[in-house]
């Protein structure tokens, strides 16, 4: 009688979840670093990023979180990650996912979201929300995963949707069932998939760049308009090439600023109004023609001024006044077709020496401003001193929101170095401060200057915590004149503050120093030099409370002229 051999145990099965395949998706497809606010049902897809290598950036609120992955996605040319929780974090994410469509940076907010045959009949589930419903009108596109096996697919779509053609924001819902599912771990790694040449070159006919060149060398007056977008091309040689050869005079919008340095003999920066108002051809490089360009028409611009629009999107073309020659392409590819026809083009004589003597004389005003002394300190004392420090530190990121603070120090803080200002943007949001502030420091490591209004710096101070947790070098420097706009408000009626009045002689220096920061309170142009000196040698994070005059300030900084005509309404629209 033969006695049969044991039979050996099957194998074992390695398994994963969902949790697992979504880091995996994001880091084969070069995602480094998530920003978001954990909880309930994504806590453990930032537990497994971190054991997995990738950096995850936990903030205070998710709409600070969005920002900066928005910011992120400007600054590296990647979509930009945020992570967040079902419903109402969703919805605080959803703010800066939409202001990342609108300014056209790359950006992917995935959420975790209730079970769909609870949600679908409405029955009352834990942070019950349609959030595929919700987020559509707001964003590039939107996705949702229902089995974990198409979570690879969901990110690759959701990462080629944000960077293809004219870059946006991306909505991926995962409900907390498909990131509890379990899955065969061979199977997982099959799903996963690699995006490859997610925004291809995109080339206009040869037919519109002939049309194009022609426009510019007929031009007796013509300007070149350098928007964000050209920043995010990252075509810098090729338009600096084109610009230098052509000797046509250009104007860069505030987060283009840098991609030529600001001192160049050809920015007309300093005569903006003249330039559009008078340029009969303008070449728009990543700008479009809203709000921040009066729409292309009178009294901004000549009401016979022809232009000519780089832009990814046809669908932008002829959006506010007809575009004689749309060249339809990516902006390095356009650039590059520009640049081998540039012999035959070249600005006036009589042009640029209109320009430059605008340029000298508003230069002159501005030194004026900049010189004068005054107790209590005004906008542009304070900026003077910053304007010193960051002369001699071209590596500086500098962040900008509010309304005067905003203003002002557009026009008085030069860059020499491209994609290193960000600020309000499309929108003119504020709330971006720290947000984007982080993201700046996280993604190049580099020392960070936010210049705040006190009024915006409010809407995500609690981020200072999260500047100090992570230990990043960025410095805040606080403009406070105590109010939105001005702190000298006056209720006529009760003892109730004006609309627009803060907390006079608020001490916003202290804030970071309860987080382990330094803070730095100052009253003199002097004072605030030696301060952001000392902080930026240190490295670590640090917030200045500049006191500035309450009286000073204009209402809705300078856009006086979209509030409704009223008694508080007084100041009127800067020009140049």
């Amino acid at each position: 009688m033969s006695i049969a051999a044991p039979v050996a145990d099957p194998p074992a099965t390695t398994v994963t979840d969902g949790h697992h395949v979504v880091v995996e998706a994001l880091k084969r497809n070069g995602i480094h670093t998530i920003y978001g606010v954990v909880g309930i049902p994504v806590t453990d897809i930032a537990r497994v990023a971190q054991a997995d290598g990738l950096r995850y950036i936990g903030f205070r609120h998710e709409s600070d979180a969005g920002h900066a992955a928005a910011a992120a996605g400007f600054l590296t040319g990647k979509p930009g990650c945020c992570l967040t929780v079902s419903a109402p974090g969703f919805l605080n994410g959803l703010v800066a996912l939409a202001n990342a469509t609108a300014n056209c940076f790359p950006m992917v907010q995935i959420s975790g979201s209730s079970e769909r045959h609870i949600v679908d009949l409405q029955r009352g589930d834990y942070e019950e929300l349609d959030q595929l419903a919700a987020a559509k009108p707001f964003v590039k596109a939107a996705f949702r995963v229902n089995r974990v096996q198409d979570i690879g697919l969901g990110v690759a779509r959701a990462i080629r949707t944000a960077l293809s053609g004219r870059p946006g924001g991306v909505y991926l819902d995962i409900p907390a069932a498909v990131l509890g599912e379990v899955i065969d771990a061979s199977e997982a790694a099959a799903s996963v998939r690699t995006v490859v040449d997610a925004a291809p070159a995109q080339l206009p006919s040869p037919a519109a760049v002939d049309r194009a060149v022609a426009l510019l060398a007929g031009a007796r007056r013509p300007l070149v308009v350098l928007g964000k977008g050209a920043a995010y091309a990252r075509a810098d040689t090729t338009i600096r090439s084109f610009i230098e050869t052509t000797g046509l005079p250009y104007l860069p919008m505030s987060m283009a600023k840098g991609l030529l340095p600001d001192g160049h003999p050809q920015s007309v920066a300093a005569a903006r109004s003249l330039a559009l108002r008078n340029a009969d051809v303008v070449l728009l490089v990543g700008a479009r023609l809203n709000w921040l360009l009066g729409h292309g028409e009178p009294p901004q611009w000549s009401a016979d001024a022809q232009f000519i629009q780089i832009d990814i999107d046809p669908a932008e073309l002829d959006s506010n006044v007809p575009i004689a020659a749309p060249l339809v392409g990516d902006i390095g590819s356009v650039m590059s077709l520009l640049v081998d026809r540039a012999a035959g083009i070249d600005a006036p004589a009589p042009w640029r020496a209109q320009l430059a003597q605008r340029c000298a004389h508003n230069a002159a005003s501005m030194a004026e401003r900049l010189d004068a002394d005054s107790d209590p300190m005004r906008f542009h004392g304070a900026l003077r001193a910053i304007r010193d420090v960051l002369t001699d530190r071209p590596d500086v990121y500098v962040v900008n929101e509010g309304a005067n603070a905003l203003d002002l120090t557009r026009n008085v803080i030069d860059m020499a170095v491209p994609r290193h200002r960000l600020d309000s943007g499309t929108w003119g949001v504020m709330g971006i401060g720290m947000g984007y502030a982080i993201a700046a420091a996280v993604e190049s490591g580099d020392p960070v200057v936010a210049i705040e209004g006190d009024s915006a710096f409010g809407f995500s101070a609690m981020e200072l915590e999260t500047i100090c947790r992570y230990r990043l070098p960025v410095v805040v420097v606080v403009l406070n004149n105590g109010g939105v706009y001005r702190g000298d408000g006056v209720n006529p009626t009760s003892g109730d503050p004006a609309p627009t009045t803060l907390m006079a002689g608020a001490r916003h220096d202290r804030l970071i120093e309860a987080f382990g920061g330094a803070g730095y309170h100052v009253r003199t142009p002097d004072q605030l030099t030696a301060a952001l000196t000392r902080a930026l040698a240190s490295g670590r994070p640090a917030l200045i409370d500049c006191v500035i005059d309450p009286a000073d300030g204009t209402e809705s900084g300078h856009l006086t002229h979209l509030n409704p005509a009223g008694i508080g309404t007084t100041a009127q629209p800067a020009t140049n």
